[in-house]
C-alpha cells in the first residue's frame, strides 16, 4: 500500500513558513498614503497646470 502525501514529512532544507500574530491594522498601507492615487508633484508653473486641467477636464467641457 502506498502512503497518503500528506503524511510526507517536508524536506529538512526548506524552513517552515513563520507565523505572526501581529495586528494588521497596526501597519500603514500603501493605500494609506497620497502616494498611487494618481498625485502630481506639486509646482511646475503655468504649463503644468494647463496640462493637468485638461487632462482632468470632464467629457461634457469638450
Amino acid at each position: 500500500m502506498s502512503t497518503p502525501e500528506s503524511a510526507t514529512p517536508e524536506p529538512a532544507g526548506r524552513p517552515r513558513p513563520r507565523l505572526v500574530f501581529d495586528d494588521p491594522l497596526d501597519q500603514q498601507s500603501s493605500d494609506d498614503t497620497d502616494g498611487g492615487w494618481g498625485e502630481r508633484p506639486a509646482g511646475g508653473g503655468g504649463a503644468a497646470d494647463l496640462a493637468r486641467f485638461l487632462d482632468e477636464k470632464p467629457p461634457h467641457h469638450v
